[in-house]
């Protein structure tokens, strides 16, 4: 654990993100718009076997195309949260959507959250290239100092993608909402400013091309870069 520091920081507020296009080499960030995404995104996330997809978020599923076109209008507008589309850049297609939240400027504090991956975009590298350019664009470009990820304390898919990315556990906090009428015990994870030179590392050696195979498999793990330890430079 970092000891406790009295020594005075750059108190010079972090920017606030804006609604740009992000690109990367499988997918690109796209800002939500429901004309440009609603189809799709309703598409990949509704229909027999797709119910788990909204099991943790706070809305959904939607009943009908037009509640969901709705509810994509409602975010794509938001001003205390900034909201993504993630379309893949082979089809042209949005497979998911993530967002920023909790944005705290002043203490440079920002959070990824509302995370919703169809079946097209989990367990793929664009899967992993999306929140790489999402950490890459806090840390890089609009100077924050701590990017968090929270989730429900059942949602061990999230849990597990939280350390694999390079998030560090910090606790859980009981009893910390009401979800869809039900408890919701919040686990937490962090990562700081001081941590993403190598986490940048880690996601920059899994995402090179030469760390798959022609079958597409993984030649090293993206959790075995970030454990403890690991040399990331090529």
């Amino acid at each position: 654990m970092n000891s406790v520091s009295l020594d005075l920081l750059d108190s010079s507020p972090a920017k606030l993100p804006e609604r740009q296009t992000h690109e990367g080499r499988l997918i690109r960030l796209e800002p939500l718009n429901a004309q440009a995404h609603a189809e799709a995104l309703y598409e990949g996330s509704h229909g027999v076997g797709k119910e788990d997809l909204w099991r943790y978020l706070f809305d959904g599923p939607f009943p009908d195309y037009p509640s969901f076109n709705t509810y994509i209008e409602r975010f794509a507008v938001q001003e205390d949260q900034l909201f993504y589309a993630i379309v893949d850049q082979a089809s042209g297609l949005a497979v998911g959507f993530a967002s920023y939240l909790r944005i705290e400027p002043t203490h440079r504090s920002i959070e990824v959250g509302n995370i919703l991956y169809t079946s097209r975009l989990q367990q793929t590298a664009g899967a992993t290239e999306a929140m790489y350019l999402m950490a890459r664009h806090v840390f890089a470009d609009l100077g924050y100092r701590r990017y968090e990820w929270k989730c429900n304390a059942l949602n061990a898919p999230s849990r597990r993608a939280a350390v694999r990315l390079g998030f560090t556990f910090e606790g859980i906090f009981r009893q910390h909402m009401i979800v869809k009428g039900r408890n919701r015990d919040t686990a937490w994870y962090a990562m700081l400013d001081s941590e993403w030179p190598a986490r940048k590392a880690s996601f920059e050696r899994w995402l090179d091309p030469e760390n798959f195979a022609e079958d597409g498999r993984q030649r090293v793990s993206l959790s075995s870069l970030n454990s403890p330890g690991t040399n990331n430079e090529k």
